[in-house]
């Protein structure tokens, strides 16, 4: 093993000495709680989860953002159904707002179409997140949600090392590889000694309309069984529901009904962010 230097910010051990210095927000920014919404693989609905969490906020009366740190698949925007770009002064760049005021900013508010692929190295990707939270200008927050890209690489490494993160919600999806993916998300969050704060499980179930029954049509769900196992608190389950992918394809996703938020609402009251706006 190489002698320690003492710049944590490119190492990944987790020694007692650790002391990470995150980068500053911009001048212009006075953020609460910053919440990371990650998952060990792609396609369980981070994204979703994410809007949800935001919206729930806004509901509850706090002032919420939401960073994509999910560059190269950004979709947050369309479900938010913001179509105008992110504008910049010299002051910085501004978020855009969604109807009902969750201040985004996404990569896709800055493409001339947003349908380009994003094609970069990790490096530049990274440096495109850090980007978001210095230059930026939030304004008040009271919650930011990220939303993070899948696995443990390059970009939830700078994040984790960034942003000063108070959290991680963890996506995950009933089938049985899953547990063992939700153990590395949990791993790299002791590593970097961030907490968990609770484990989400998307296309839980379906229920069916005529008669009201439950059918795992994903497998028997480990929900409850797998946030005992790690200690984690169980969030919410999220049904196989067609009215949800409508909201969210149609960019409505704030007008959501018909999934109960209240698991991510105790979560924030949970938190005690109290600088509600009026």
């Amino acid at each position: 093993m190489s002698e320690c230097n003492h710049d944590c910010g490119s190492c990944s051990s987790n020694c007692g000495e650790r002391k990470i210095e995150h980068d500053k927000p911009h001048e212009g920014s006075n953020i609460g709680k910053v919440i990371a919404v990650v998952s060990g693989k792609g396609g369980v609905g981070k994204s979703l989860v994410t809007a949800l969490g935001a919206v729930a906020s806004e509901r509850a009366g706090y002032r919420t953002a939401v960073l994509d740190a999910d560059i190269t698949g950004p979709s947050v925007p369309k479900m938010f159904g913001i179509k105008d770009k992110a504008m910049g002064s010299e002051l910085g760049l501004f978020p855009v707002e969604s109807k009902n005021g969750v201040r985004v900013m996404s990569l896709n508010l800055l493409l001339d179409d947003e349908t380009s692929p994003v094609v970069w190295r990790g490096p530049v990707i990274s440096g495109a997140v850090k980007q978001f939270w210095t230059d930026v200008v939030w304004g008040d927050v009271d919650f930011m949600f990220v939303d993070m890209p899948p696995g443990t690489g390059d970009v939830p490494l700078t994040v984790f090392q960034s942003l000063p993160v108070d959290g991680i919600i963890i996506v995950t999806s009933p089938q049985e590889l899953v547990s063992m993916i939700v153990e590395k998300a949990v791993n790299m969050a002791k590593m970097m000694k961030i907490p968990v704060l609770g484990l989400v499980e998307n296309m839980s179930y379906f229920e069916c309309p005529d008669c009201g029954k439950r059918i795992e049509i994903f497998g028997e769900s480990k929900f409850e069984e797998t946030a005992a196992k790690f200690g984690i608190e169980p969030l919410m389950r999220i049904p196989v529901l067609p009215a949800l992918a409508q909201y969210a394809d149609n960019g409505k996703i704030e007008d959501v009904a018909g999934v109960e938020l209240s698991g991510l609402s105790r979560l924030l009251e949970k938190l005690g962010n109290k600088k509600k706006r009026k």
